[in-house]
């Protein structure tokens, strides 16, 4: 399900809507000020990157006998 976030132009507060297929203007109601007036922002996806691998070096602090640095390596 497509996930639209909005601005009410009420009152300001940002929400976001879940549509089953299309955006329906109705099902867009503020839920602070139950207005239907908004303006539909632009989202952006999350992305989630992983660059190190099991094979390549690591110069984390785990691999010298302390503590894990903070997510660098697997160990987290």
């Amino acid at each position: 399900m497509p996930v639209y976030d909005y601005r009410c132009r009420q009152c300001g507060t940002l929400y976001d809507v879940y549509h089953k297929v299309r955006e329906v203007k109705e099902d867009v109601v503020c839920p602070s000020c139950h207005s239907r007036e908004h303006t539909k922002l632009m989202s952006v996806p999350g992305v989630s990157v992983t660059t190190q691998t099991a094979e390549s070096p690591s110069s984390c602090a785990c691999d010298m006998g302390g503590e894990c640095c903070g997510g660098a390596c697997s160990m987290n």
